[in-house]
């Protein structure tokens, strides 16, 4: 093996694939020293090669590595590769003080485990103490087996709707189909934001790839059903009763006429109807409630309010801005951000009233008998120039795309446009974004489908300019990945469904299904022909 291969092999970049059994495929140098640069490793010359291997034998004798991975009931004993008595001791997410050693007992949690050698040297990981096994979804059928419903939010529209489905249609629906038709479930598109329009351009349009994971996109909130709707008065009322009118005629352009549902022109009537009712001051308990939101999602709603705002200002892109506010720590964008607080105030307060909305949708699931109640769907990945990545640059790899090497099905490959996370920097981190966008998306589901879910292995990443053909597999921890998926998932008590449809790695679904991870399956192709007719597969 050379002095590329073993660097890309030590980073979990892999030099080969099999796009069928017994096909192999060697990738290009050029991509693998492509995707090492996006990683943060110089390979382009033979003198950085050996740099680059002789950090790497540095780091593998660091006491601990960043992320320490444990499954509930597993036997803890002491690290391998650790001096003799090197002493370890865990501080719980709680806060208290545990030994690690033989019968110690761990709680489930996101804990740092400390290790001091008897060198002096000292070091500190984050300690994931995970359930082996994911929560099993809950059926009122026989033998807990369910069915449910799958909508496409959008489309929902009702007598009330501005024009698209919105979460008060959800309500409805959900209790509709819980009571008259016994449903367990109704599956979702991601409602996750969307990056917005610039200079008179569409809304991408794309439920996949959204300016962020972590919040829900406020085009679908119900405006009359905010409470302060109805303290309007005088002209800001008959605003709002002119808007109203308007939405009914997009709203009977589509349901009478056939006509295209216009997400962004119902979006421009919404946000003025809210910026008028946002005069309204909120009552004593709307107020204690909205601050307890804002110091619950504390940095993150604030950024993400704060790209919202400079979106406003300077287009939807923030490698455009202008210097220093394509930094979200720069001292130029703090203070930007306070000159334009009562903005990044409005964008705060519309997540916080979507979040409300999608509660209310979840409890009239749960209301109506619904055993599992909202399914919620998450993307693959963000828009390159959305919020998330602004936010949290240091953690996407940049210059690099993912999607899907050649297959059967797409002889010249898939490029999704979505920058990946970088292993590296979700272990340093202790996998904090990951936690924070499932965390996000549990807040009001019983179930969670997760897009592309063999990403928790492996992406195919894309330099930028190649074409899909001349990407290379990254290797993520699995063991890692799934083992906060199922922590949050059981904090949540929710299951969680895998879209293993498409290449798979051998195994991967086995190992999935093992654990309590649903998979998905198409129905066209479940029937086993050669069997008979009524044969399943």
């Amino acid at each position: 093996m050379g002095r590329l291969a073993r660097l890309a092999a030590a980073h979990g970049v892999c030099t080969s694939y099999e796009p069928a059994p017994g096909s192999t495929v060697e990738v290009p140098d050029e991509t693998v020293v492509s995707v090492l640069a996006a990683l943060g490793v110089d390979a382009s010359t033979p003198q950085a090669l050996r740099e680059a291997l002789e950090r790497h034998a540095q780091d593998s004798l660091r006491l601990l590595p960043p992320t320490v991975v444990l499954r509930a009931g597993s036997a803890v004993t002491t690290l391998p590769a650790l001096p003799e008595g090197t002493v370890l001791r865990v501080i719980t997410e709680s806060g208290d003080t545990l030994d690690w050693g033989p019968g110690a007992t761990l709680p489930l949690g996101a804990h740092t485990l400390h290790a001091q050698a008897p060198d002096g040297r000292a070091a500190h990981a984050t300690l994931l103490v995970a359930p082996d096994h994911f929560p099993a979804p809950r059926g009122r059928g026989a033998a807990g087996r369910g069915f449910g419903l799958l909508v496409q939010l959008y489309s929902l529209l009702s007598s009330r709707s501005w024009g698209m489905g919105d979460l008060a249609d959800l309500s409805d629906l959900a209790d509709w189909a819980g009571r008259v038709l016994g449903a367990d479930f109704i599956q979702l598109n991601p409602l996750h934001t969307a990056v917005p329009s610039a200079s008179g351009g569409p809304t991408d349009p794309s439920p996949y790839r959204p300016s962020s994971r972590r919040f829900p996109d406020p085009v679908h909130l119900r405006v009359e059903d905010v409470p302060e709707y109805a303290y309007l008065e005088g002209i800001d009322r008959e605003r709002a009763e002119s808007l109203l009118g308007r939405a009914a005629a997009l709203r009977g352009a589509v349901l009478g006429k056939g006509a295209l549902i216009d997400r962004d022109a119902v979006w421009n009537l919404k946000r003025e109807a809210l910026e008028l009712v946002r005069k309204v001051p909120l009552a004593p308990g709307r107020r204690a409630a909205y601050c307890d939101y804002l110091a619950e999602r504390g940095d993150s709603l604030e950024d993400h309010a704060t790209w919202s705002t400079f979106a406003e200002l300077h287009g939807p892109d923030w490698r455009s801005w202008p210097t220093g506010l394509d930094d979200p720590h720069s001292a130029r964008t703090a203070r930007t951000r306070r000159e334009h607080m009562e903005r990044v105030d409005f964008h705060s307060w519309l997540a916080w009233l979507t979040d409300t909305q999608l509660s209310r949708a979840q409890q009239s699931a749960r209301a109506a008998g619904m055993p599992v109640g909202l399914v919620h769907d998450v993307a693959v990945g963000v828009h390159p120039s959305g919020a998330d990545v602004w936010a949290q640059q240091d953690v996407f790899a940049p210059g690099i795309s993912t999607g899907a090497p050649p297959d059967a099905f797409n002889p010249h490959g898939q490029d999704w446009g979505l920058p990946p996370w970088r292993p590296d920097a979700l272990a340093v981190s202790g996998y904090a974004p990951y936690r924070e966008v499932l965390t996000s998306q549990l807040r009001h589901t019983g179930a969670l489908r997760i897009d592309h879910v063999m990403g928790h292995s492996r992406l195919w990443w894309i330099p930028e300019g190649r074409p899909p053909t001349e990407g290379a597999y990254v290797r993520y921890d699995t063991e890692a990945m799934l083992g906060v998926l199922a922590l949050e998932a059981h904090r949540a008590g929710a299951a969680v469904i895998g879209e293993d449809l498409g290449t798979v790695e051998p195994g991967m679904r086995e190992d999935l299904a093992a654990r309590g991870v649903l998979g998905t399956s198409v129905l066209w192709f479940e029937r086993d022909y050669a069997a008979g007719a009524g044969a399943g597969a």
